[in-house]
C-alpha cells in the first residue's frame, strides 16, 4: 500500500489524538473496475481513537518502536476516567457505484477492518460512526411516477470491500501525516507523527528501500 501525504488543516484541536499522535482529518480513495465499468470509492475520517502501543502502518509495530518518543502531555481533570485508547472515529464513505441501502450498510460493515489495520481495537470508551452513501441513481426520486435504479449484484462488490478497508487504513495514517504539533490548555501537549523516524523504522523492517 503506498500512503500519500495529504495536507489538511482539519486538525480538530489538541484533544484529537489518534494511535498517541496528533490526529484530526484525512482522507483517501481508491479507483475501483468491475467488469466493464471504473468506480471511484474514498473515505474521510476524524480520527480520535486509539493508544499508541497499538499504531501499526504497513504492518510494521510503529507505536511499540516509537513509544518513548514525544509522548502526548496530558493534564487530567480532578477524578478523570479517561483510559488509554479512548476517543472516538468517524468515517464516511462515498462511492459512485450503484448500490441500495442495504449493500451500504455492508460497505460500512467493512469501515473497521481499516481502523483495524493501523491498530484500532474498539476500546470501552471509542464512540464509533461509521456512514456510507453511493451518487448513483441521482434521479430515483419522483414524486409522481415510477422510477427504475440500477444496483450491483452482490457477488461482484469484493472489490469496494477491499477499496473499502484500503481507503480507510490510508485516511487514517493521512490524517497523521498532515497533523502538526499543537499546544492546548493547561499545557496539554499532542505531537505530531515524527515523519523521518516513521521512514526509518519503515526501512529498518523493510517496507521502504
Amino acid at each position: 500500500m503506498r500512503y500519500r501525504f495529504h495536507d489538511s488543516k482539519l486538525r480538530g484541536g489538541t484533544g484529537m489524538m489518534c494511535l498517541g499522535f496528533k490526529g484530526g482529518t484525512g482522507t483517501s480513495s481508491r479507483i475501483v473496475k468491475i467488469k466493464d465499468s471504473t468506480y471511484t470509492l474514498a473515505a474521510l475520517v476524524q480520527a480520535n481513537f486509539g493508544a499508541k502501543k497499538n499504531l501499526t502502518v504497513a504492518g510494521v509495530p510503529v507505536g511499540q518502536e516509537l513509544r518513548d518518543t514525544l509522548n502526548y502531555v496530558f493534564k487530567d481533570a480532578p477524578k478523570s476516567r479517561r483510559q488509554p485508547g479512548d476517543g472516538s472515529i468517524i468515517v464516511v464513505v462515498a462511492t459512485d457505484a450503484p448500490l441500495l441501502p442495504h449493500q451500504l450498510k455492508r460497505i460500512a460493515q467493512r469501515v473497521p477492518l481499516g481502523i483495524r489495520a493501523v491498530g484500532g481495537y474498539g476500546s470501552n470508551g471509542s464512540g464509533d460512526i461509521f456512514i456510507a452513501f453511493s451518487t448513483a441513481n441521482e434521479k430515483a426520486f419522483d414524486r409522481e411516477v415510477m422510477t427504475t435504479v440500477h444496483t450491483l449484484p452482490n457477488d461482484q462488490m469484493t472489490p469496494l470491500f477491499e477499496a473499502t478497508s484500503q481507503a480507510v487504513e490510508e485516511a487514517i495514517i493521512n490524517a497523521m501525516l498532515a497533523a502538526d504539533d499543537m499546544e492546548g490548555i493547561n499545557g496539554n501537549k499532542a505531537y505530531a507523527l515524527p515523519h523521518e523516524l516513521l521512514v526509518k523504522t519503515l526501512k529498518k523492517y523493510r517496507r521502504l528501500n
